[in-house]
């Protein structure tokens, strides 16, 4: 090797000189940051893990619940993180007992179905997870899928229902109108009737003029404004009359 180059007499070795250090002969300038702390930002803390077997990965949710308890109710929730498994089995719990619980109280009837649509949020957050690793201890098992349950009969029972009771009034409505059930009879002039109301609430009833029943003959319709019934007679309401607008007399049939 080829002899070092002479240093001149007097000089002392010294250090690389960095970028943000003072050059000879320089005031010493203050680092734009702190030697002691990395270039490079910490990443964040880790993710804590599921709240009941610490496998990750994991996400926070709440899974809601609901009992109708007649005139009381209850309103149940669980929160917290949640792995794939322990969230779908915590959904699929809580759910399944809102089915069978939380009909029981009558504002209950619409709080259970809103309950359950709530669920639907952390339900999806779950399915979005990748399958669990890395806990302290077994995922809960998540069990069958709330339409394999037979709990789900419960729900889908007063819906089926419903959804059969709203065609079986029209067609009920539909036989009563056609039959003339329920509705005032039409009287006309000779007919015997019988009251089993009072006369400001009349329930008149066509029965037979030589039977015991009879009370009341119908002895003329008043056709003109001019027209009026006899001393001693009712006046019929004009529901019992075929246009609806005329009055019928009645005078006692004994």
């Amino acid at each position: 090797m080829g002899p070092h180059p002479q240093r001149p007499a007097g000089a002392h070795s010294q250090a690389p000189v960095g970028p943000y250090d003072p050059q000879p002969g320089q005031p010493a300038a203050p680092y734009p940051y702190d030697r002691q702390q990395p270039l490079h930002p910490q990443p964040y803390a880790a993710d804590p893990g599921c709240r009941l077997c610490g496998a990750r990965p994991a996400v926070q949710a709440t899974v809601r619940g609901h009992q109708g308890l007649f005139l009381l109710m209850r309103f149940l929730s669980r929160s917290g993180t949640f792995c794939r498994s322990c969230g779908l089995a915590t959904y699929r719990e809580m759910s399944a007992k809102t089915l069978w619980q939380g009909w029981w109280s009558p504002l209950s009837v619409v709080v259970t179905p809103v309950t359950l649509l709530m669920n639907l949020g952390p339900r999806s957050r779950f399915r979005k997870l990748a399958a669990p690793v890395g806990g302290f201890g077994p995922s809960l098992d998540p069990g069958r899928s709330l339409p394999r349950r037979p709990v789900a009969l419960l729900f889908l029972m007063p819906m089926a229902l419903v959804v059969l009771a709203i065609p079986t009034l029209f067609v009920l409505g539909a036989f009563v109108e056609g039959a003339g059930i329920g509705q005032a009879p039409t009287l006309a002039v000779g007919d015997c009737v019988r009251n089993e109301g009072d006369w400001e609430d009349q329930d008149l009833e066509i029965v037979d003029c030589g039977s015991a029943d009879a009370e009341y003959k119908v002895t003329r319709r008043l056709d003109t404004s001019k027209d009026v019934c006899a001393d001693g007679e009712l006046l019929a309401d004009l529901t019992y009359s075929p246009d609806r607008m005329t009055i019928s007399c009645l005078a006692p049939a004994r």
